[in-house]
């Protein structure tokens, strides 16, 4: 139930960041905006069968598509100096997250099963109207020539020279994003399951996870505007390997479990926020395309993980090995990095020049 929403949501986010680059965010945005009630509004109407959860679980997956249509639209409002500050901000919108997991139990159990997806559905009706109303796409997104087919858009991931850089994004946002999803999801289990908290006191401390994660997004932009999105993302995946190999020696420790995952959330933030800004700097001509993919990227992430973990604790009655192929995954992604970084000469790796065909 959890995974079938993520995964369209991860796969939607291609095709819908293209739409965007074609037909503006402003459109797209509130088309998607829109629709969203309807399997929120069945929801609430039917939630006591498994097979009817599955299918508008998979339908509210277009929400999770979201992230690819704001980054072109937002993107072309703002100047490159300021444009990783600006989709930092954005991206803090996944505080939704948060604000969902402290609200949503507590609704529903006030109000009944059905009381959280009619809020939702209330609340993002009103958000289509007011977006469609009141939202303008940039006027360099309005004047430009036509956009190329969608397969055409994404021949970016087989260009010589643009691809290492375009694929090498995926994967960073495989790491920051789905490692992000990931242990927000998987969190509360190991607190129950290991500690023995209560699933109230767990979920508070999975949504503190989550908080400063957002916080981070926001910040790793607006650092990454002054020092170059690449330093950020150095000290991301070096943090988040030695945070990782922590976890998988210490996590039966509630103290070093929680240092480790409250530096880890923060690293991970930064580095979300450091790989959008590299997104325009490289592909300027292709950003919801390229946006597409690499946010699919980051939303598998946190589609595998979880799975992974489940498997890991079934396999070996703990979560070591997990957080070990976690370290694994941000060890890959900071020597990708250093190679990229090779190639270049020093300090061009944040220019838009870097690694030109």
């Amino acid at each position: 139930m959890v995974a079938v929403p993520v995964l369209l949501g991860a796969v939607a986010r291609i095709p819908l960041g293209w739409l965007a680059d074609r037909f503006g965010g402003r459109l797209v945005f509130s088309t998607l905006l829109a629709f969203t009630p309807i399997p929120l509004i069945g929801l609430a109407l039917v939630h006591d069968s498994l097979a009817a959860i599955i299918v508008l679980g998979f339908l509210l997956g277009f929400a999770g598509a979201a992230f690819a249509v704001g980054v072109p639209f937002v993107n072309g409002w703002y100047t490159p100096e300021r444009q990783g500050t600006a989709l930092g901000i954005y991206g803090a919108g996944m505080g939704g997250t948060t604000i969902a997991g402290l609200t949503a139990p507590t609704i529903a159990d006030e109000w009944g099963l059905a009381a959280p997806f009619w809020v939702a559905a209330v609340l993002v009706a009103l958000m289509a109207a007011a977006f469609w109303m009141f939202a303008r796409n940039a006027p360099t997104q309005e004047s430009r020539g036509p956009i190329p087919g969608m397969l055409a858009s994404l021949s970016v991931f087989r260009a010589r020279g643009r691809a290492a850089r375009a694929w090498a994004l995926s994967l960073f946002y495989f790491l920051a994003f789905g490692g992000f999803v990931a242990m927000f999801l998987y969190l509360p289990k190991l607190l129950t399951d290991v500690h023995d908290l209560t699933k109230g006191d767990a979920g508070a401390r999975a949504a503190g996870f989550a908080l400063l994660a957002v916080l981070g997004r926001p910040l790793g932009g607006w650092v990454s505007d002054r020092v170059g999105a690449a330093r950020v993302l150095y000290a991301c995946f070096a943090v988040v390997t030695l945070m990782a190999l922590v976890l998988a020696a210490a996590y039966e420790d509630m103290v070093p479990l929680t240092i480790a995952c409250l530096t880890l959330a923060l690293a991970l933030g930064l580095g979300m926020g450091a790989v959008f800004k590299l997104v325009p700097q490289w592909f300027p001509d292709k950003v919801g395309a390229v946006t597409g993919v690499v946010s699919a990227a980051g939303g598998l992430g946190g589609f595998f993980p979880p799975l992974v973990m489940g498997v890991v604790e079934s396999a070996t009655g703990g979560f070591a090995l997990g957080f070990i192929l976690m370290a694994a995954v941000a060890l890959a992604c900071l020597l990708v990095l250093i190679s990229l970084g090779r190639s270049e000469a020093p300090g061009r790796l944040d220019s838009e020049t870097a690694l030109a065909p």
